[in-house]
C-alpha cells in the first residue's frame, strides 16, 4: 500500500505480478489516492492454491474482497489488467457496493471458459517442465511486428522470473481459463459504476483483441474507451501515461 486518500485496488494479469499493472508509476498516489496492490494467488510472492480448480474467478474475486477487508476499505476504485480486469468486473457485478469506479485494461475475457484450453495447458506444461524457457518455447515466436518482438520476449521472461513458485503459476494457467468471471458479455450491462476501457491495437497485442475491448465499451452503460495512436507502443505498457488516464477517470467520476 502507498499514498493517502480514496483507495484504488490494482489487479494484475495471468502470469504477471502486482508490479505489472501501472509498471512502477506513482502518479496515482501523487494524485492524492491510496494505492493497494497484491500478487494474486500462486503469483509473485503469494502462496499457491491446492490445485487448478482453486484458481477459478470466484476464488480470485473472493481474494480481492479479502484484500479490501484486510486494508479496512469499504469501497474502492478497481484497476485491472487482463485477468485482473475480469476479476474487477466480477467483483463489481457481485458486490457493487464495494466498487466506486472501474478501469478495465486490455480485456480478453468473454464471460465464459476459454475456447482454446489446449493452448493454456501447453503453456502450463512448458512452464512446469522448463521454467521461463519452456513457457517461451510453448508460446512460440511472437506474432507481432519485428520491431516489437524482442520487447515482448523480454517482458514475458522478466514477468515469469518474478514468481516464487512457477508450478503454482502453471496451475493458474490451467485453472483460470476454465472458469468465468461473469455470465457472458451481456452481463456487462449491469456494471453500475463509471468505467474506462483501455484497449490495445491487435498488431502489437494480439492476445487482447481490440474487438473485445469494443464489446465491453458497447455494453457497459457509463463507459469511455481509449487506445494508443497507431504505431505507438500500447498504452497498457506505459505506466505513466496509463496512470494519467486512470486519474482522469477517477477525477471525472469523483471516485
Amino acid at each position: 500500500m502507498a499514498g493517502e486518500g480514496p483507495p484504488v485496488l490494482l489487479l494484475h494479469g495471468l502470469t504477471a505480478t502486482r508490479r505489472y499493472v501501472v509498471h512502477g508509476s506513482r502518479a496515482i498516489e501523487r494524485s492524492g489516492r491510496r494505492v493497494i496492490a497484491y500478487d494474486a494467488r500462486g503469483h509473485g510472492e503469494s502462496s499457491r492454491a491446492p490445485g487448478p480448480p482453486d484458481y477459478a474467478y470466484t476464488e480470485l474475486v473472493a481474494d480481492a474482497l479479502a484484500v479490501l477487508d484486510a486494508a479496512g476499505v469499504e469501497r474502492a476504485a478497481l484497476v485491472g489488467q487482463s485477468m485482473g480486469s475480469a476479476t474487477a468486473i466480477g467483483l463489481a457485478l457481485a458486490h457493487p457496493e464495494r466498487v466506486s469506479a472501474l478501469v478495465v485494461i486490455t480485456p480478453a475475457h468473454l464471460g465464459a471458459p476459454s475456447a482454446d484450453l489446449r493452448r493454456w495447458d501447453a503453456l502450463a506444461d512448458g512452464l512446469e517442465r522448463g521454467g521461463p524457457d519452456g513457457f517461451l518455447a510453448a508460446m512460440g515466436p511472437p506474432t507481432v511486428p519485428a520491431r516489437w518482438a524482442d520487447t515482448v520476449l523480454t517482458v514475458v521472461r522478466q514477468r515469469l522470473e518474478r514468481h516464487r513458485d512457477p508450478a503454482a503459476v502453471a496451475d493458474a494457467l490451467r485453472g483460470v481459463p476454465r472458469s468465468a468471471a461473469f455470465d457472458g458479455l451481456d452481463a456487462l450491462a449491469e456494471v453500475a459504476v463509471p468505467t474506462l476501457v483501455v484497449a490495445s491495437r491487435d498488431e502489437v497485442d494480439p492476445d487482447h483483441p481490440m474487438a473485445v475491448a469494443r464489446e465491453y465499451a458497447a455494453r457497459i452503460p457509463d463507459v469511455r474507451m481509449t487506445v494508443e495512436d497507431a504505431g505507438e507502443s500500447p498504452l497498457a505498457w506505459r505506466g505513466g501515461r496509463l496512470s494519467e488516464a486512470v486519474v482522469d477517470l477517477l477525477e471525472e467520476a469523483g471516485a
